[in-house]
């Protein structure tokens, strides 16, 4: 018997309708992933020009970052109560009107505010984007969809900074955010044309419960550790009621909503599925892998611009050239584990990439150029290129494929915690290590010593000006071993982590697992 008409799967777009599909997901996905490095080049201008610390600057990536740890997890929930189409439609308008926004802003808070914003119109956008471009391909040639959303991937995150620098130097520091005002209504005019709805999407409105509890308790958490971490240490701590006050709200929001997610009907996240195969496990390399991208990738921009004299420019360029050089690599990890090669030793190479890029980059000094970089920064693509598709692969292991979809947003939204705990605790480190570090250079400028006497009178004798300048080479100096030890830093993370991969383990998947995982991070990304 025939189906009704509104029950038949809809016709596969072909030819150039099926083109501006993808160019439309492609430019969402890119646009998005663009916005989480491209500020990283700016951070020196913006602190600047709204007359803020590097410290407090770090606000302008975390609120995104944070944005991004409330919306992701919850997007395959919102999809389907308001339907794909509309929800995605509504992201690419929330997050361009956030984009204009971001470059009015006359403040640093109200900066942060609309980049917080911004992060919630972008969460939707990379992960929707990927089911879009999936759901435009048949079955057979869903795996070159797969590779063409990868590259995007990997694209976006490569001219961030790149682009970022090139704005910054030769225009004000808000056109890194006005650029994604004319791209986002190109997208949401193209959405709004091209992309079609589901069938039965957004039907089922009635029948979905919000579990409005459990996104405040959330947000609660999520938001008052992250203000902990981040100001923690300028407001010494525990001294502070202010800070009392907010860890209180971290620890009764974080209970909360685990509390919550394990006893209701209707979790916005299930997290009952973290006892499932190595899930659990998964998400702590998850944690640490964002930890490591987000932190090094926020370290490098400063160090190399405050120590180094590199220009934006130059900074988005020492970025550029490595990824480029990596991103063949992403088609040919995503080809073999598709056809059920394990992911743990993939994960293994990334891990003790990343241990080595950390103890490396931690060896460089003032005096290193772009290609002396250039080694380290190929050595952290090489990281993230192993641990980013293996480690999905590696969270729906050993699930059943309804627990796939759960399983990966709940992996993606602990990769960005780590990558939002990450920058808070770069900062907290970088201020306690600079403070010790200047400590034991000052203690060590002892007046008689017949070298301090030579470089003090290269700087012009021993005046005023010559003790000011020698107090701010102290003072460089300070900071570029607090920057290195934060790289040593993150090293020791990913090496304390390592010995866990034997829980990683597990049997191999049949061909039936794989075709359903693949469709299931095609989806929910």
């Amino acid at each position: 018997m025939q189906q009704p008409l509104a029950a038949q799967a809809p016709a596969l777009p072909t030819g150039l309708l099926r083109v501006i599909i993808v160019v439309t997901a492609i430019t969402a996905a890119v646009m998005e992933l663009i916005d989480v490095t491209i500020v990283n080049v700016a951070l020196n201008e913006i602190a600047g020009a709204l007359g803020a610390t590097i410290e407090d600057v770090a606000w302008v990536v975390t609120s995104y970052a944070i944005a991004n740890v409330i919306i992701i997890p919850m997007t395959g929930f919102l999809a389907e109560y308001f339907g794909r189409k509309k929800y995605y439609l509504a992201s690419i308008v929330l997050f361009t009107a956030a984009s204009y926004f971001c470059a009015s802003s006359t403040s640093l808070w109200q900066l942060v505010l609309w980049r917080f914003i911004q992060g919630i119109g972008g969460g939707a956008l990379l992960s929707t984007s990927q089911g879009i471009i999936f759901d435009a391909f048949p079955p057979a040639k869903r795996g070159v969809a797969s590779g063409i959303f990868g590259m995007g991937i990997i694209l976006g995150p490569t001219l961030g900074p790149f682009l970022g620098g090139v704005i910054v130097e030769n225009y004000h520091w808000s056109y890194i955010f006005y650029v994604n005002v004319p791209v986002g209504i190109v997208a949401t005019i193209l959405t709004f044309l091209y992309i079609a709805k589901k069938p039965g999407e957004g039907t089922r409105k009635s029948q979905i419960k919000i579990d409005y509890l459990g996104i405040t308790l959330l947000a609660v958490g999520v938001g008052s550790l992250q203000y902990v971490l981040e100001k923690g240490q300028s407001d010494d701590w525990f001294e502070s009621k202010t800070i009392v006050t907010f860890t209180i709200a971290a620890v009764v929001g974080m209970v909360g909503f685990i509390w919550r997610q394990l006893t209701t009907d209707h979790p916005v996240v299930n997290l009952r599925v973290l006892s499932k195969g190595t899930l659990g496990v998964t998400t702590i390399f998850s944690f640490v892998a964002g930890l490591g991208l987000f932190t090094s990738v926020f370290v490098y921009p400063v160090l190399v611009q405050r120590i180094n004299g590199f220009t934006p420019t130059m900074t988005g360029l020492s970025l550029l050239w490595p990824t480029l050089v990596g991103i063949p690599l992403f088609p040919l990890i995503g080809r073999r584990l598709s056809t059920g090669a394990s992911p743990l030793p993939f994960i293994i190479i990334g891990m003790c990439t990343f241990v080595v890029f950390g103890f490396y980059s931690g060896t460089l000094n003032g005096q290193a150029n772009q290609w002396d970089f250039f080694w380290a920064q190929m050595m952290r693509v090489f990281g993230v290129t192993m641990l980013q598709l293996p480690l999905i692969n590696q969270a729906v292991a050993g699930l059943p494929p309804q627990d796939f979809p759960s399983a990966i947003a709940l992996n993606n939204m602990i990769r960005q915690l780590g990558g939002a705990f990450g920058i808070a605790l770069a900062n907290t480190f970088v201020t306690r290590s600079y403070a010790q570090h200047r400590g034991d250079l000052v203690s060590n400028l002892d007046p008689s010593n017949p070298l301090l006497t030579e470089r003090l009178n290269m700087m012009g004798g021993a005046s005023q000006r010559a003790y000011k300048l020698l107090d701010l080479t102290v003072d460089k100096q300070a900071y570029l071993l607090a920057y290195l030890d934060t790289f040593r830093l993150v090293g020791i993370f990913f090496l304390l982590i390592l010995p866990l991969v034997y829980f990683l383990r597990t049997k191999k998947k049949s061909a039936a697992e794989i075709a359903l995982a693949a469709k299931a991070m095609s989806e929910a990304h």
